[in-house]
């Protein structure tokens, strides 16, 4: 009881009003509201006047019934508050509670930010398990297929092995090369520059270090690599990346994806083709023929739906190999350290990409006829402007350029029959081994390299050249009269075998007759 009296007992203070001590005396019982209310009226300070209460030191006191209290030599003074001092007093005290808002949400937002990376993190270590649990099982798929492969092949099923080299035999697949290409750089001369530009242009001379250098400087001389915004590094490995994906085989390797590549850069400049089309049109008809051939198996069409290989398969017999070729190039393409296209725009990279594809599916000769035949149509009334127009001519002159070697001098086109019949003898032969149906120009006991040569030159190749020279008058003496050249060549050879033939079997008739004469008198 004591202590509770005592608390609200009778509390004075003195206040300093105008120079004079004023006394001032209230019970602990009265609000706030009624000491600020009796600090006005004994300070001749209007009523409801907000007020502040101050020390001799200039701290404010606070009003309330616990107020310390104070001695008439250390006086309390009350000072009245205007409104703009009331205002800023609120906008302080707005400031500092918006303050204290923002450190509030800023560490919300922290902590948000936190749970959200940890969250992430977690995620991606998911991810990354299971991604390397999908890698040990495709090596594990990939190793039984290969075991697979070789008991079906030990026990003489090896039709199905007409492997991809890319994909299928050997596990080899285009690999990331993010070193900077070091194959030895060559000069190239004066004189071979003005070569390449030439269908005399000799291809057996030239190692493969040698033959990338001259298509790098195709690329460069045609204003591609400006054209496309190409990383010259970047196209240094997108060389050696098809250089590696051509097999070593007799005839479909990279020398001749080199033979016919610089056959269009021969044609591009021989035809003025740049005043013509576009650059965007010359680099889709120099990647074509760079990449028309890629991982050919060195067995053609014909096999591959016969044989029904994996090819055939999974392309439904519709141009297996060219299908197979295109897939592969833009396989090398989609490795970043390979994209010649990476700066293109996407709408014009989707373009280029259909227009590659188109030229490359046109190499198959199944379509020949039907591809020459638009091309006729549209010869004598040609409209540079017409993009049917345009596209029907990068197609003929990618079929030229790949079955052009006839329009070489002859030194340089006679060692690819060969080698072409040796790739035919090597089909014929498997094909004779697996009980398949053998086409006679391939069969090793029924052609000769005349025979092989007269029916396509006259039929094949004479008419297509001579319908691109409506359009290009200037290739006759250099393409189109070696061609007639050629045949007149194979069909006197034909003619000295057929000499030799016939006087073989006058040999071997007049022998028999012989032998039969002794015969009889013998008898």
């Amino acid at each position: 009881m004591g202590s509770s009296s005592s608390s609200y007992a009778p509390k004075t203070i003195y206040l300093d009003v105008d120079g004079k001590v004023q006394k001032v005396v209230f019970s602990g019982h009265c609000s706030p509201c009624d000491i600020k209310e009796l600090l006005c009226s004994s300070s001749n300070i209007p009523r409801n006047t907000a007020i502040m209460l101050m020390d001799p030191e200039g701290a404010l006191v606070s009003i309330d019934p616990t107020m310390p209290t104070n001695s008439p030599n250390s006086l309390y003074k009350v000072v009245p508050l205007s409104t703009g001092q009331i205002g800023e007093k609120e906008d302080m005290f707005q400031n500092v509670l918006s303050q204290v808002a923002d450190q509030f949400s800023r560490a919300f937002r922290i902590n948000e930010l936190k749970s959200e990376v940890t969250n992430r993190l977690a995620m991606l270590e998911k991810r990354v398990e299971l991604e390397g649990l999908k890698v040990v099982e495709i090596e594990k798929c990939k190793n039984d297929l290969r075991k697979l492969r070789d008991e079906m092949t030990s026990r003489g099923g090896g039709r199905v092995n007409c492997p991809c080299k890319y994909n299928f035999d050997d596990g080899k697949k285009v690999t990331p090369r993010r070193d900077v290409p070091n194959y030895p750089k060559y000069t190239l001369s004066q004189e071979t520059i003005e070569a390449l530009k030439k269908p005399t242009f000799d291809v057996w001379h030239w190692e493969h270090n040698e033959m990338l250098s001259c298509l790098e400087y195709m690329y460069h001389d045609l204003g591609l690599v400006k054209e496309f915004n190409m990383n010259p590094i970047t196209l240094k490995r997108w060389l050696l990346a098809i250089q590696e994906n051509y097999r070593s085989n007799p005839f479909h390797n990279f020398r001749h994806c080199f033979c016919v590549s610089q056959m269009m850069y021969g044609m591009i400049n021989l035809c003025n083709l740049q005043e013509k089309l576009t650059l965007t049109d010359m680099g889709i008809l120099m990647t074509a023929a760079v990449c028309h051939d890629l991982d050919h198996p060195g067995y053609n069409n014909t096999y591959q739906i016969n044989a029904r290989t994996e090819l055939a398969v999974r392309y439904n017999d519709i141009s297996p190999l060219e299908n197979h070729h295109c897939a592969v190039a833009f396989q090398i393409l989609s490795l970043p350290e390979c994209n010649i296209f990476a700066n293109v725009d996407p709408e014009a990279y989707k373009q280029i990409r259909q227009a590659i594809i188109t030229l490359i599916l046109a190499t198959d000769m199944a379509r020949h006829g039907e591809i020459l035949d638009s091309f006729k149509q549209k010869a004598d009334n040609f409209d540079f402007t017409n993009e049917e127009h345009v596209t029907c001519l990068k197609m003929v002159l990618i079929k030229c350029c790949d079955i052009s070697n006839e329009v070489r001098p002859t030194e340089v086109a006679e060692p690819w029959v060969d080698c072409l019949l040796e790739e035919y003898f090597m089909q014929s032969d498997r094909e004779k081994s697996e009980g398949l149906p053998v086409a006679p120009f391939m069969d090793r006991d029924k052609v000769t390299k005349p025979t092989a040569q007269i029916g396509f030159i006259k039929f094949v190749l004479i008419p297509m050249f001579e319908t691109v020279m409506k359009l290009f008058p200037q290739i006759e003496e250099i393409m189109v009269q070696p061609l007639r050249d050629s045949r007149d060549h194979y069909e006197e050879l034909k003619q000295i075998d057929d000499a030799m033939t016939e006087e073989a079997q006058k040999k071997k008739t007049e022998n028999m007759s012989i032998g039969g004469k002794k015969k009889s008198l013998l008898l």
